[in-house]
């Protein structure tokens, strides 16, 4: 962030000094965990559902804190401090003003699935010839999205900021602070439908990102899913589709998934990007429309792309052991659990043995959450695919829908925990399986990932043991 005087941070948080701080002092790092706090960082003491900054005010003073950001209302240590009526409140309004200080184009994206991989396609090819900056981690909300943007400095020229929503109202929250001048959205789906309440309700929040777009910017969205093309007359600015269809702007050809990558040709250049799955093709699809916008070679794209890398959790190929595991177990919805399954059929490598599917519910569902996971059963019998393992409480709804569309009993297992599912696991894994392992944040399927790395090792080490006997 740029140094920004005192006397700016008060006018853009409207907000009273009490215990004055230095004449001279200037805001350049914001921090909100103390634990991360270095001298001279200021403190911005944030509440939320299930902790409160204040209550770390005085070790943020005793840690070298320049000034805090406190509320009003609350009970502050002696120290200096800018008091607002609400600290939340103030660092949006904060990171709007501080928005409007900078020169950087402004990407914002949102979405039902594929965020975070879209965010850090585009990040990576806009900066093949360009600098600038992404969102942190998966810093999406009406906390994370100000905090994001002002990391932002005068050398960065774009800043990509992903905008989640949990209801109707929170894009257009965020879309207010960022002022985006590019606008992508990714997919429309049955995700947080417990708050948002509905599909509709899910498509009208996600399209205000476009509505919140200037005239003299653009959209990009995913000319082959329906929904969105239908989405596309809530923007006041030109939107490109792109897609394998051919009423896209942008079209991809000679598509090609597989354990090397996404590999598909656009304009005469070719693309490999490091991604496991065809669903990732409208993603990048996305990157690469803004990225030629905007004057990027499309030869600097494709090195940009290739040079890709996945976040931990997110369709990452592993191979562990003698399998071959696709670790998707940063979160779940149907719409993303239902790519996944629908790329196994897809990929291929030599020695290949079966397809296994591994899942942990998926939240967030409301109502809707049996049926949801029925379908999923139904989809893995649809695909043939060779085994399933569900765990949690909806394991026994994704079994009856597998049963039901016909796959044999004897390939599917509703565990009840995680040890039951390790269990099963233990007797029908077999060298040369491909396990594709799924499951919301809540449930924790990364351990499953890292349980198959223990038994990977357990088994090696019998080989070893063995050769070892033989030899002797």
């Amino acid at each position: 962030m740029e140094h920004v005087s005192l006397h700016d941070l008060m006018l853009a948080t409207g907000g009273c000094l009490s215990a004055v701080p230095s004449p001279d002092s200037t805001v350049q790092q914001i921090c909100t965990d103390t634990r991360q706090l270095k001298r001279g960082d200021v403190f911005w003491a944030l509440k939320g559902e299930h902790y409160d900054g204040h209550d770390y005010i005085a070790q943020a003073f005793d840690r070298g804190a320049a000034f805090c950001v406190a509320s009003s209302n609350a009970s502050v240590p002696t120290g200096p401090a800018l008091l607002v009526p609400d600290t939340g409140a103030a660092l949006m309004q904060f990171a709007k003003w501080y928005r409007g200080t900078l020169d950087a184009l402004v990407v914002g994206l949102t979405g039902s699935v594929g965020k975070t991989t879209t965010r850090d396609l585009i990040h990576v090819a806009l900066a093949s010839e360009f600098e600038g900056i992404r969102s942190r981690r998966n810093f999406n909300n009406t906390i994370g999205l100000p905090l994001s943007l002002l990391d932002a400095d005068h050398r960065h020229e774009f800043i990509v900021l992903e905008m989640g929503a949990s209801r109707i109202g929170d894009i257009a929250e965020l879309a207010a602070v960022a002022t985006p001048e590019i606008g992508v959205v990714t997919a429309v789906g049955p995700a947080h439908l417990k708050t948002f309440g509905s599909l509709e309700a899910i498509i009208q929040g996600k399209g205000e990102l476009l509505e919140g777009l200037p005239f003299t910017g653009f959209a990009v969205l995913p000319g082959d899913d329906p929904i969105l093309r239908q989405m596309a007359d809530r923007a006041p600015c030109p939107v490109i589709f792109v897609g394998e269809g051919d009423d896209n702007h942008l079209q991809a050809t000679r598509v090609r998934a597989s354990f090397e990558g996404l590999q598909f040709r656009v304009d005469g250049c070719d693309f490999t990007v490091p991604v496991c799955g065809r669903h990732h093709l409208s993603n990048a699809l996305c990157a690469i429309a803004i990225a030629r916008e905007i004057g990027v070679r499309m030869n600097s794209v494709a090195q940009g792309l290739e040079r890709f890398e996945p976040i931990e959790g997110r369709s990452q190929l592993k191979t562990i052991g003698q399998w071959t595991v696709i670790d998707d177990t940063y979160n779940a919805s149907p719409l993303s659990v239902s790519a996944a399954c629908r790329m196994l059929p897809d990929l291929e490598l030599p020695g290949i043995g079966r397809r296994v599917v591994v899942l942990g519910d998926m939240r967030e569902l409301g109502a809707s959450a049996a049926e949801e996971h029925r379908q999923i059963g139904k989809l893995i019998a649809d695909l043939k695919i060779d085994l399933v393992v569900a765990c949690g409480e909806h394991a026994d709804d994704i079994a009856d829908g597998a049963e039901a569309a016909g796959m044999d009993s004897h390939c599917i297992a509703a565990a009840p925990d995680q040890e039951t599912m390790k269990a099963v696991l233990d007797c029908w894994l077999e060298p040369g399986d491909v396990v594709l392992v799924k499951g919301s944040r809540a449930t924790h399927m990364e351990r499953i990932v890292e349980w198959l790395k223990d038994r990977a090792a357990i088994d090696e080490n019998l080989r070893g043991q063995q050769q070892h006997r033989h030899c002797a």
